[in-house]
């Protein structure tokens, strides 16, 4: 695999010209697959040079969704439309999109120039047009000396990144990318999500992500929507999403979450919590005057202080490099991580009896489980 960057100049030549970046919308999307129902009404955006990421468990809708945008699949109602054009009822192989599949697909028969070339072979552009275009992509995406090698000759990432050529070659407005990194190892992952990420920004595609993947999905994409059981449950930028997440669902799917139990107070505007009168964050339907609730808190939000009689116990903690991951058993049995910077965590061993308490900020409420 390559280092070398390719220069701005071929980035240009070979990938989308920016003007043609597109906006994309779902406009209540409906499908069912017999009495299960993959979409419920989807509306959603995608802005010019976006990369949005479909973020969501196994079954929540989002690979059918981005397979309407590629023309795999046909809405039961709705429409999706590029450029406020509707293309719900054009055929796959008459949109302008490119799409990258988590099992490469790449033809064993064809080396890796003649796959990235496929597409333009289909469209008979000339001999020498295409080998040039395929040349300038494998030198895009890192592998320029690579054009000879058949699939079964390149690692998992450099068939990826081949795969990632091939949807370029014919300057698509949308790049469609579905779970692509999911069968590489860690380390593979990583370098390519940030290639794609170079890629995406310098080539200023309209890109939808599909992924399982929080950390993948945070670290790439401008945007995020969370879906779940067919719905957008909230699209917002990674920090946003991360701070201030709009349902229970989110705030769990989305890094770790605590739940404790706490109290409604007279106004709903506040929670009783750990002892404290904190105030709540919106106004949930949960939320109605001296009713039981499930409080939310991020694991860094906890605050410990070593104390004799606090009645929680430090019961375990994780390293995790800069940070320390605490397990703390309040005495109702309830079990927190707490984590703190690993100078603060060394203080607190397992088996120091601690106080717990929030910082006097908004906390997410929901309604209690049991």
């Amino acid at each position: 695999m390559s280092n070398a960057a390719p220069t701005v100049a071929s980035v240009v030549s070979a990938g989308t010209d920016t003007s043609a970046s597109a906006t994309v919308e779902f406009r209540s999307l409906r499908r069912s697959f017999g009495a299960t129902t993959a979409l419920d009404g989807l509306e959603l955006t995608v802005q010019p040079g976006e990369l949005l990421a479909l973020l969501g468990p196994s079954g929540c809708g989002k690979t059918t969704a981005l397979r309407m945008v590629a023309g795999f699949e046909t809405p039961d109602s709705g429409a999706v439309l590029v450029d406020g054009e509707d293309i719900t009822r054009i055929p796959a192989h008459r949109r302008d999109a490119g799409m990258v599949f988590q099992s490469y697909s790449l033809f064993p028969h064809l080396n890796a120039r003649d796959n990235v070339a496929f597409g333009m072979r289909m469209r008979k552009t000339p001999t020498a047009e295409r080998r040039k275009r395929a040349d300038e992509l494998l030198e895009l995406v890192g592998l320029p000396q690579y054009g000879d090698r058949y699939p079964h000759q390149l690692s998992g990432g450099q068939q990826q990144r081949i795969a990632l050529a091939r949807a370029l070659a014919l300057r698509p407005r949308v790049l469609l990318l579905d779970e692509p990194l999911s069968a590489l190892d860690a380390k593979v992952r990583l370098t390519l999500r940030e290639e794609i990420r170079r890629l995406q920004q310098e080539l200023r595609i309209t890109t939808l992500f599909v992924t399982h993947d929080q950390e993948e999905a945070l670290s790439m994409a401008d945007r995020v929507a969370v879906m779940h059981a067919g719905r957008l449950e909230q699209c917002a930028t990674p920090a946003e999403l991360y701070a201030r997440p709009a349902t229970a669902f989110v705030a769990e799917f989305v890094g770790t979450m605590n739940r404790l139990a706490g109290r409604i107070g007279d106004d709903t505007g506040t929670v009783e919590v750990l002892g404290q009168r904190v105030p709540v964050d919106g106004s949930p339907a949960a939320a109605t005057p001296h009713t039981d609730v499930d409080v939310l808190v991020r694991p860094e939000n906890l605050v410990l202080e070593a104390q004799g009689g606090g009645g929680a116990i430090v019961s375990g903690s994780t390293f995790l490099g800069a940070v320390t991951r605490l397990s703390v058993q309040l005495p109702d049995g309830t079990v927190l991580k707490a984590d703190l910077s690993t100078h603060d965590a060394a203080a607190l061993p397992a088996g120091t009896g601690v106080t717990v308490r929030l910082p006097e900020r908004p906390v997410l409420v929901d309604r209690r489980t049991v």
